[in-house]
């Protein structure tokens, strides 16, 4: 972790963090009249992301996802209150979306060899699966075979070779979680992101009324999107992309085809919290600009624009915040 401390107007103090955790950088400012408070209070929060990717994260031998992955598939297995609740927000959001998000993607991500971490050896490429090494993948992809025992706080697989991945929420939990910590401190400002594909924002900076976030999709109208006491994400197809037999593929896995996804390039949502942007972000660009408007019906408070495939024009028209 790093730390700059730069001076604000009437004595507040800035100071800007980072950490590298869950395959990405986070970087931190915090902002107020206290340095010594303001540090320590960065710290933890960031302290708290890398607790969290050591039990999310299901390329960690010892994390609480590998213990499910790797037991889950004989019989239910106990895990603690927090994320028993976590798992099963994440199935509530599968089901809201129709399917588009979901955390048991893993055997399909595999299938293409996109999954990364410790299953995938430097150099590695994506691979281009078979029809049938799709549809053989897909039969293991559901998060409505994920059994929960609310009562025994245990999960179990209902489907032999079914696998959790967190990689489109996990951060966006760190993030939230990371934010919840600041809070608690009594940081009154602060601007948290990761990659920065999932940005949070705390109050309002020492010189402005809000935190100003830019996108600038490819293709499409670059735009500012205001941010206070809020978050937002981004879903893109290009960051990692590959070809294949001349034609170009994402890395967003459509759960529901097996395939990459390919009605949009690019994805952003903003709303309250940054689980739910980074769960609904990946949801829009599956889906396509088509799903504006249900997604602004299911989840109040939520809202996004989506960057169409080839050079068209984004459709941020069709998006309200």
């Amino acid at each position: 972790m790093t730390a700059v401390p730069a001076r604000g107007p009437a004595g507040t103090v800035s100071h800007r963090l980072a950490v590298e955790a869950m395959a990405t950088r986070f970087e931190l400012i915090v902002e107020g009249d206290d340095p010594a408070a303001l540090h320590a209070a960065g710290e933890e929060a960031l302290a708290v992301i890398t607790r969290i990717e050591s039990r999310l994260s299901a390329f960690q031998p010892q994390s609480d996802i590998a213990w499910i992955n790797g037991r889950a598939g004989q019989g239910p297995v106990k895990i603690e209150p927090r994320l028993f609740a976590l798992l099963q927000r994440c199935v509530a959001l599968s089901a809201a979306t129709d399917g588009a998000f979901d955390i048991t993607v893993g055997p399909l991500m595999h299938a293409w060899n996109l999954s990364g971490g410790v299953t995938r050896e430097a150099g590695d490429a994506p691979n281009l699966p078979s029809t049938e090494q799709v549809a053989e993948a897909r039969s293991r992809v559901g998060s409505e075979h994920l059994h929960f025992d609310p009562h025994a706080s245990t999960i179990r697989f209902g489907r032999p070779g079914m696998r959790i991945d967190l990689g489109a929420a996990g951060k966006g939990y760190a993030i939230d979680e990371a934010i919840a910590s600041l809070r608690a401190n009594g940081v009154p400002g602060a601007l948290l992101h990761g990659g920065t594909s999932s940005v949070h924002a705390l109050g309002r900076p020492i010189d402005r009324e809000v935190w100003q976030v830019a996108w600038n999709p490819p293709g499409g109208r670059g735009r500012l999107f205001p941010l206070h006491d809020g978050a937002l994400s981004v879903s893109a197809a290009h960051g990692k992309a590959f070809t294949r037999n001349g034609r170009q593929f994402g890395h967003v896995i459509d759960p529901c085809t097996g395939w990459p996804a390919d009605r949009a390039v690019s994805a952003i949502v903003t709303g309250p919290g940054s689980l739910e942007c980074d769960a609904l972000s990946t949801a829009l660009l599956v889906l396509g600009a088509d799903w504006l408007p249900t997604l602004r019906a299911r989840f109040p408070g939520y809202g996004g624009a989506v960057a169409a495939t080839g050079a068209a024009p984004d459709r941020s028209e069709r998006a309200d915040r």
